[in-house]
């Protein structure tokens, strides 16, 4: 009781010691529970749970995977950054194992084997890792999108040959060249016919039943659960096939809203990583990192500094659709991530197991590998991004969602200002107006527009909820802070509203208590307009009309800072005012 309890705190004040740092979580949780392994062998849950640990890993790597292909919407992945990626991946996968298998076995004094599926493993990056370098360097939107795309379809790409990388290794020690070619695909023919029923049960379960929110949730990961287990009992390492497949399947079958779907499983999958990563990093001690660390180095060197951007220049390439100095970016960021550390514990476990040499080396050289790609790519993504000139820049990209004739007004008025606007409304009549007003409309349903983020930035920073449904503005608030954080503003509600949640939920509230929803409308009704004006050197000079009310400011620099009942900015010069001007 003490260890697990040990460890779910490790886990969680992990994440929250990250959050206060701003730096990617696996940052903190490995090195606290290879620090927690050394202290006290209470969080060592190989040694809690002996025969039951290894069956319980992997199943929790099937989990993670499942959700990783979740992301993995490809009808968001279109024209120029389609190519760049599928390039990106498709080339970078196979020579990077290649490279970095080469580099591992001397290095080392592993197996063929061995190297061959340290390589794969390493090969793998991912979202929670890619994704807070790039928030901390900002690196222009397109070439965000590459890189983000790439590290979540890297994940099932990477996981799927690794897993066939074991496979091979562990039947190539009996039997002809035929036999185990045809037992690894028998392995790879039981995982997909796993992913296969276990989307069949899933589809009759999220669309037949119409489980939502919680049931849904649970229903996913009990048969993700399930699928795997079955398989593996059939054949070790094919119920990680089957989670692949099952993800990659629902995410772009038609029919599943699985962007409203993804809040639900973040909770469960977080903690799952968590207390992996920890319980992992736990069971590696100094003795076995010690004689490694040099040789890491090398092997990173040789995976940072040669595969990697021999792979930006050739893939990018190929495909085109990036600046000379956008390509050469892209061979200065990817990092390691948390699907490496939890592949090197199931596949090496296996590889140990089959009797491969050098494979009890596969985990501490995989976590050495991802601390140090973090460190490397944090330190020098940043100057790299500017000695190349591919920031972004710092100019937000509203949406504003609503359809109301002010809403319409404020959205040309804030493009007249010189911001690149985006607007959704949910009525025909009302995205026939915007499209009318020559403003940009966001396609499909408002989850799907937002949270397409996960896997394809659109740029969108601030999100401003402007429709006539309190109730709607603030649970929409709630959800969409999942993905643009605090960046998100609701319209307030009249004051002694009779809203069953609006007073209640989250997102800022949009200008002072004397301005809400229904206040504003009837004044524009009433003949009020909104209007920009640009700010004097003076301050003073620039005080509003009586009767006038701010809303927004446009910063010199293209940010937006709107007025919330909390505060209310201070016009500077060169920025401009967005105000409501009452009829005269």
């Amino acid at each position: 009781m003490l260890g697990v309890g040990l460890i779910f705190v490790l886990a969680v004040g992990s994440q929250v010691l990250a959050s206060r740092l701003h730096v990617p979580p696996i940052f903190v949780l490995l090195p606290a529970g290879f620090l927690a392994g050394m202290a006290t062998s209470y969080v060592n849950l190989h040694r809690l749970l002996g025969s039951a640990y290894p069956p319980l890993i992997s199943l929790a790597v099937a989990v993670l995977l499942y959700y990783s292909g979740l992301n993995v919407d490809l009808h968001y992945l279109s024209g120029p950054t389609r190519r760049t990626v599928f390039w990106l991946v498709g080339l970078g996968v196979p020579v990077t194992a290649a490279l970095t298998a080469v580099a591992a076995a001397p290095l080392l004094s592993i197996s063929a084997g061995a190297a061959i599926v340290l390589g794969a493993v390493l090969v793998l990056s991912g979202p929670a890792v890619v994704g807070p370098l790039l928030a901390m360097v900002r690196p222009a939107e397109r070439l965000a999108r590459v890189l983000t795309w790439e590290s979540n379809l890297v994940i099932p790409v990477g996981a799927l040959l690794a897993v066939i990388a074991v496979q091979i290794v562990v039947e190539s020690k009996a039997g002809s060249v035929l036999d185990w070619v045809g037992d690894a695909a028998v392995s790879v023919a039981i995982g997909v016919a796993g992913g296969v029923i276990g989307t069949v049960l899933l589809w009759l379960a999220l669309r037949k039943l119409a489980l939502v929110q919680t049931l849904g949730t649970s229903t996913q990961l009990a048969v993700v659960i399930v699928i795997a287990g079955a398989c593996d009992v059939l054949r070790s390492g094919t119920g990680i096939i089957a989670a692949v497949v099952m993800g990659l399947a629902l995410a772009n079958l038609p029919g599943f809203d699985i962007p409203a779907r993804l809040p639900f499983l973040e909770m469960p999958i977080q903690l799952t990583i968590d207390v992996l990563l920890v319980s992992v990093a736990a069971t590696v001690t100094p003795h076995e990192l010690r004689p490694l660390v040099l040789p890491t180095l090398a092997i990173v060197g040789v995976m940072m500094l040669v595969a990697r951007p021999a792979v930006a220049f050739l893939a990018t390439r190929a495909a085109a659709g990036l600046t000379r100095r956008e390509r050469l970016f892209t061979g200065c960021l990817a990092p390691r991530g948390v699907t490496a550390a939890a592949l090197a514990a199931v596949l090496g476990a296996q590889l140990i197991r089959a009797g491969a040499g050098g494979a009890v080396r596969i985990l501490p050289v995989t976590l050495l590998a991802i601390m140090l790609t973090i460190v490397f790519y944090g330190l020098a993504a940043a100057p790299a991004a500017r000695l190349l000139g591919v920031l972004r820049s710092p100019r937000t990209r509203p949406l504003l969602v609503g359809g109301d004739a002010w809403v319409i007004d404020l959205g040309r008025t804030l493009q007249l200002a010189g911001l690149d606007v985006l607007m959704w409304a949910g009525l025909e009549r009302q995205r026939e107006q915007i499209s009318q007003a020559a403003l940009q409309l966001a396609p499909g349903e408002l989850l799907a527009s937002v949270t397409a983020d996960r896997a394809d930035p659109t740029g969108i920073n601030t999100v401003l909820l402007l429709t006539g449904e309190d109730d709607f503005n603030a649970l929409a608030a709630s959800v969409l802070r999942h993905s643009v954080g605090d960046r998100v503003f609701r319209l307030g509600p009249p004051a002694g509203g009779r809203g069953v949640v609006a007073p209640f939920t989250g997102g800022d509230v949009l200008f002072g208590h004397a301005l809400n929803r229904s206040t504003l409308a009837t004044r524009y009704e009433e003949g009020a307009r909104i209007v920009a004006l640009r700010a004097d050197c003076d301050p003073a000079a620039s005080a509003l009309p009586a009767g006038d009310d701010l809303l927004f400011l446009v910063r010199s620099d293209g940010r937006l800072d709107p007025a919330t009942r909390r505060r209310t900015p201070t016009p500077r010069a060169g920025d401009t005012v967005v105000a409501l001007r009452s009829a005269s």
